[in-house]
């Protein structure tokens, strides 16, 4: 299965964001928007988000509060 990445996303990337950082800007959330929706802290979701390749369950739920397909963030 294939998704789509939005050209937004993947310009954040090239500009030196990481794949749930672009991800996160590109739908308008902030960092303790998407902590909510994790249930956890601003700062304990800023760690996966500024890793260069965040652990796989993790990458998984970011996906979910996100509302994309884990795939997505595989970049």
């Amino acid at each position: 299965m294939t998704f789509s990445i939005p050209h937004d996303v993947v310009s954040r990337m090239v500009d030196g964001a990481s794949a749930i950082r672009a991800w996160r800007e590109h739908l308008g959330l902030t960092q303790l928007e998407v902590a909510e929706r994790l249930g956890v802290t601003q700062s304990a979701y800023a760690q996966p988000e500024a890793s260069t390749r965040p652990r796989k369950v993790t990458r998984a739920r970011i996906a979910s509060a996100l509302g994309i397909a884990p795939a997505q963030l595989e970049l």
